[in-house]
C-alpha cells in the first residue's frame, strides 16, 4: 500500500518539475521578447538625457558670453579687424566649453569673413560629432531687445550670442533591433541663443 503512495508522490513531483521547466522556458522567451524594447528604452533615456545636458551647458555658455559682452565696451567695434571685446567673448565661451568638458572642436581663433556689420562668426569642425561643424556667432549690434523708456517702446542695442553644436545620437545604433533596416537621425544641431542689452 505504501508503494503506490510513493509512486504517486514521485509522479506528482515529476509533473511539478516539468511544469517548473515549462515556466522557466516561458520566462526566457518573455525576456528575449522584451529585451529589445528595454534596450531601446534605456538607450533612449540616456541619449535624450545627454542631449538635454548638452543643451543646458550650451545655454549657460551663450548666456555667460552675452552677459560678459553687455558689460564690455562698444567703442572698439569701429576698429578694423576683430575687436578685442569680440575676441574676449569668444575666449570666454571657449573657456566655458573646456570647463564643462564640452568638445570645442578646435574653435577658430579668428572669425570667418564678416557678413552683416557687427556680426562675427567662428566655426570649428575638427573632431566634431558626425563630421558636422560647431558655429559661434557674436552679434554686437542686435536690436531685438525691447524696452519702454518714458512710455516710448524702443529696441535697445544688445549683444546676441548664438551657439550651434552638433550632437551625435546613439539611438540609431539600437533602433535596428526593433526594426531592421530602420534608421534614426544620426546627428542633430542643437542651437541656443542668449541676448543681453549693451550697457554702454
Amino acid at each position: 500500500m505504501r508503494l503506490p503512495c510513493l509512486a504517486r508522490a514521485a509522479k506528482a513531483a515529476a509533473a511539478r518539475c516539468a511544469l517548473l521547466r515549462a515556466t522557466e522556458a516561458v520566462a526566457i522567451v518573455e525576456f528575449a521578447v522584451i529585451l529589445p524594447f528595454m534596450l531601446v528604452l534605456v538607450v533612449g533615456i540616456f541619449d535624450f538625457g545627454g542631449a538635454f545636458n548638452l543643451k543646458q551647458k550650451l545655454q549657460a555658455a551663450a548666456r555667460e558670453g552675452a552677459r560678459f559682452a553687455s558689460a564690455s565696451p562698444t567703442n572698439d567695434l569701429d576698429s578694423a579687424g576683430t575687436p578685442p571685446s569680440v575676441t574676449a567673448i569668444r575666449d570666454l565661451v571657449d573657456f566655458y566649453f573646456q570647463a564643462e568638458r564640452v568638445n570645442d572642436c578646435g574653435l577658430a581663433t579668428t572669425p570667418a569673413a564678416p557678413g552683416a556689420p557687427l556680426v562675427w562668426t567662428y566655426t570649428a569642425s575638427s573632431g566634431c560629432p558626425g563630421g558636422q561643424s560647431l558655429t559661434l556667432t557674436i552679434d554686437r549690434g542686435n536690436a531685438t531687445f525691447p524696452a519702454l523708456i518714458d512710455g516710448v517702446p524702443i529696441n535697445m542695442i544688445s549683444t546676441q550670442v548664438t551657439i550651434a553644436y552638433p550632437y551625435q545620437w546613439q539611438f540609431n545604433r539600437v533602433i535596428g533591433l526593433m526594426a531592421p533596416g530602420a534608421t534614426y537621425a544620426g546627428t542633430s544641431i542643437i542651437t541656443t541663443t542668449a541676448v543681453v542689452p549693451n550697457m554702454d
